[in-house]
């Protein structure tokens, strides 16, 4: 069964961490560009950030840059979000998603195929 399965979200007081993961079963990773995207509640679905496969390069969204930090574990079949000095603003369903592009892009138009979404609550 193809699967992409995010976790790692929960609820954290402001300038806490998260780390979320993005794992695959029934499919590699490595062929692909990843993106992480989030949505919070009547709000449009954001693109945060994206690794490609090979070169592995990577973007951000400004409002998450110098916080946030976009890898890979090919061996691991998973990516991760490192997300530190999280803001109240942050909160939202984080979700990843694959691309065939060969490029690092923010647009959820160029993905393919989306996990479940995980939860981020950042709330003192």
């Amino acid at each position: 069964q193809v699967q992409l399965v995010e976790s790692g979200g929960g609820l954290v007081q402001p300038g806490g961490s998260l780390r979320l993961s993005c794992a695959a079963s029934g499919f590699t990773l490595d062929s692909y560009t990843i993106g992480w995207f989030r949505q919070a509640p009547g709000k449009e679905r954001e693109g945060v950030s994206c690794i490609t496969s090979t070169v592995r390069s990577t973007d951000y969204a400004d409002s998450v840059k110098g916080r946030f930090t976009i890898s890979r574990d090919n061996a691991k079949n998973t990516v991760y979000l490192q997300m530190n000095s999280l803001k109240p603003e942050d909160t939202a369903v984080y979700y990843c998603a694959t691309s065939q592009m060969p490029i690092c892009s923010r647009y959820a138009g160029g993905y393919d195929y989306w996990g479940q979404g995980t939860q981020v609550t950042v709330s003192s």
